[in-house]
């Protein structure tokens, strides 16, 4: 049977399997006797990828079928500080799982996307996952958090992903809400408006969001940088997943 590396970001952490991406998401995310139900979001890593911070092969050789003949599911390399340690080069498609299991899985682009005018709403992801708003841009953002900070905090690497915010974006005070289903919009709406009367590009809006991420509020997709390089995962608009992943964008909805 075929081995996969896979990056875990919900939680972070480095395992092999047996198992298909689409077979895995099903497994991570559904769960088992010992895991909850819940959202799923990974990385494929290149099957060739070796690193002296990782005991790959030997988890590689224990990862072995079990004595009945079904596929080992899932064993452990690592589960601390993953992300910071894998090159982006060996990163390959990224997968969003629903809590039913629906996979989709997204590929890499060399560009980044369109820098709109306006405010941002970011989720960082891993390796910490606070909700913040923005006036920086997604590179911009980047920059600020990994490799120039402003502030004591810096981060070795980060996945995160840009939010809607709809009108609020270019009039956080009278912006229609629309369908934004934030619990918090007010607070959003509270925190966009100060980043406008103060000298600071960021402000925390909830330090540890409860539940998973939203999919559906997903702007235009996922970054991931680190002190090199920063990547960028775009998301299929509404009227492509809709038509083309239609199972999994209504799953995604709920």
């Amino acid at each position: 049977m075929e081995k996969h590396i896979y990056l875990s970001l919900l939680p972070e952490a480095l395992l092999v399997s047996m198992l298909t991406p689409e077979e895995f998401g099903v497994y991570y995310a559904v769960g088992s006797l010992k895991k909850s139900r819940g959202q799923a979001i990974f990385f494929e890593v290149d099957p060739d990828f070796r690193s002296n911070e990782f005991q790959i092969e030997e988890a590689l050789k224990r990862c072995v079928p079990h004595e009945d003949g079904t596929p080992k599911r899932s064993l452990y390399v690592s589960v601390y500080r993953a992300l910071e340690r894998i090159p982006l080069k060996a990163l390959r498609k990224l997968f969003l799982v629903t809590q039913d299991g629906r996979t989709l899985g997204l590929e890499k682009s060399t560009q980044l996307p369109k820098v709109d005018e306006g405010m941002h709403l970011y989720r960082e992801i891993t390796p910490v996952n606070p909700l913040v708003a923005s006036t920086l841009d997604p590179q911009a953002f980047y920059e600020l958090i990994v490799r120039n900070p402003t502030s004591l905090i810096k981060l070795p690497a980060v996945c995160f992903a840009e939010l809607k915010l709809g009108a609020l974006a270019e009039d956080p005070q009278n912006g229609d809400i629309g369908d934004l289903p934030y619990e918090n919009i007010y607070h959003i709406r509270d925190c966009l408006l100060e980043l406008r009367t103060k000298f600071v590009h960021s402000k925390m809006v909830d330090r540890t969001p409860s539940g998973g991420i939203p999919y559906r509020t997903i702007k235009n997709g996922f970054f991931v940088g680190n002190e090199k390089e920063l990547v960028y995962y775009p998301i299929p608009g509404q009227e492509e997943l809709m038509k083309e992943h239609y199972s999994w964008w209504r799953s995604a909805s709920f």
